[in-house]
């Protein structure tokens, strides 16, 4: 929100700010904050601040977005979190194909936020039950995505939760 809040501020006022201005002040709301000024995929290094663009295949698959109506502070959730250190990059995980990514791609942030909050993980294990091919809550949650190889109706699943559902 707070990315796409400079993005409206900066066409409003005419600022005319260039994409590296804008991301140094979105830096200083949110170490995340520059990552949703471009709509492109990303991989995030340090914390989270330096970008690179990654180019990812995901023709033809369906997003879908669930957000429950659990809040997770995210300062519980990084006091909480206990980091692994993977012995493969993301960068190189990523390579492998997306059938392979729920056994080699983790949110570290699960662990602790899944037994405080049960139902976060209640919604990923039911969207991989109905064939979501990769799964993760996002970030420090509570919002959890599937990617699919068909249409998921969100909607019809979570009525009382905000969702969305769309081909990527």
């Amino acid at each position: 929100d707070a990315a796409h809040a400079l993005k409206v501020l900066n066409a409003i006022f005419q600022l005319n700010l260039s994409l590296e201005q804008l991301k140094r002040y979105a830096l200083m709301l949110g170490s995340d904050c520059p990552f949703f000024l471009e709509a492109m995929p990303m991989l995030g290094t340090g914390r989270g601040e330096i970008l690179e663009p990654y180019t990812v295949d995901l023709a033809g698959k369906y997003l879908t977005l669930i957000k429950p109506d659990v809040h997770v502070s995210t300062a519980e959730a990084y006091a909480n979190v206990v980091p692994g250190m993977p012995t493969v990059s993301l960068r190189e995980l990523l390579k492998s194909p997306l059938n392979s990514w729920r056994d080699l791609i983790v949110n570290d942030f699960e662990k602790s936020v899944f037994l405080r909050y049960p139902k976060i993980q209640q919604i990923k294990d039911f969207l991989y039950q109905e064939g979501a091919v990769y799964a993760s809550m996002s970030g420090s949650g509570s919002t959890v995505y599937g990617i699919f190889d068909a249409p998921f109706d969100a909607a019809q699943h979570f009525p009382s939760m905000d969702s969305w559902s769309g081909k990527i």
